[in-house]
């Protein structure tokens, strides 16, 4: 009866496997990709698909497909399950895991192991494990190169464990967890006190740290360079985080904390930002502020664009120029405003043939107001 249970869900799996999601399909990402290009494809999509960027019908449902897929390719032990039995041989191994049946044996891995399958026997991640400090780098970029977006490729350099770290360490009941040291004393006849103290020898529950160990002579952890692939997408601001989960130091019996570097945006000398908006200050001579002007500027990609403005332009006047500001982030789509700050330069002295010619053209003026000549000055 068993037997027949197990070939019933065995084939059952076998079957929705063929109509279930690809994951690796939903991240745009071949099967065999590696942490990088599934965590950069991963960022991208998210941008695009978050509920809070992006109010289309069906979006929330995009995302939460994203995030599963997501979730599932960076964890070893899943994207393994994944690989050999879809998302349906998934969902049944978790499934069995949380109610009680994952671990050392029985349960869904000894069901298919009598069919020749193997989940590696892998541990299943505590997500109540530590976590070492996570790290912030400040990430220095011009205001060109969040308007184009760019790739960055950069060397980082962290503490990982030693190869054989698991060898160097020992059974030790006062070890309450990495740095923890718990020991009890008695302060009088029936009557014992807990005392916690801070012990860098402990290195997880139940486990200590063997000196001079020699299997990792430099100690627990060594030095590794790793390269990492920086996207730095348009319209991102200044403060903004570009996440790496868990490239930060290792220790024994904690998780790798995260890497964040931190967008610093750098003063430009063609606009100021602020957001989407994109602000310049401009002088120009008094005459093209009276008849009207046509200017060409640069923008931050490098391409020309043209203002033109024929009327009186007032000192400090403002125009502002729709869609030549940054990008919008978050998958919004479409750019912010430039707005141009207009400063009138006047000339120092005007002869008085000069000053006959305005009057002429322009009329009107104190010269010619009655009773101008009884004002004080």
């Amino acid at each position: 009866m068993v037997l027949i249970r197990t070939l019933s869900v065995l084939a059952a799996l076998l079957i929705s496997s063929v109509f279930a999601a690809d994951f690796y399909e939903i991240l745009g990402v071949s099967r065999n990709a590696n942490l990088k290009e599934i965590k950069k494809a991963y960022r991208a999509l998210s941008l695009k698909w978050h509920p809070d960027k992006n109010s289309a019908e069906g979006a929330a449902d995009k995302f939460a497909a994203i995030s599963r897929a997501y979730e599932v390719l960076t964890d070893e032990e899943k994207r393994e399950t994944y690989n050999r039995h879809g998302e349906e041989g998934l969902k049944q191994k978790e499934q069995m895991e949380n109610q009680g049946g994952g671990g050392g044996g029985g349960g869904f891995e000894d069901i298919f192991s009598h069919f020749g399958f193997n989940f590696g026997g892998g541990q299943q991640r505590n997500s109540g494990e530590q976590k070492t400090p996570s790290v912030e780098v400040p990430l220095r970029v011009s205001l060109e190169q969040l308007y184009l977006g760019e790739v960055i490729e950069v060397e980082y350099v962290r503490e990982v464990l030693c190869v054989q770290w698991e060898e160097c360490m020992k059974a030790n009941d006062a070890c309450q967890g990495p740095g923890i040291m718990v020991r009890m004393q008695q302060i009088a006849p029936g009557f014992v006190q807990q005392i916690q103290s801070r012990d860098d020898r402990c290195v997880a529950r139940g486990k200590m740290w063997r000196p001079n160990c020699k299997e990792c002579p430099k100690g627990k952890t060594q030095q590794e360079k790793i390269d990492l692939t920086i996207d730095i997408v348009k319209g991102m601001r200044n403060g903004d985080h570009i996440t790496f989960e868990g490239v930060a130091d290792e220790k024994p019996g904690m998780l790798p904390g995260d890497l964040h570097f931190v967008i610093v945006e750098m003063e430009s000398n063609l606009f100021h930002r602020d957001g989407d908006r994109l602000y310049k200050t401009m002088e120009i001579p008094l005459v093209d502020a009276l008849v009207g002007f046509e200017i060409t500027l640069v923008h931050l990609d490098g391409h020309n664009f043209t203002i033109k403005k024929e009327d009186v332009t007032e000192c400090d006047g403002v125009v502002r120029v729709a869609g030549k500001g940054m990008p919008k982030k978050g998958g919004r789509g479409g750019f912010g405003d430039l707005y141009l700050t207009f400063e009138v330069d006047f000339p120092d002295k005007l002869t008085e043939e000069q000053k006959d010619a305005i009057r002429k053209i322009l009329g009107g003026g104190s010269s010619n107001t009655p009773n101008a000549a009884e004002d004080e000055l």
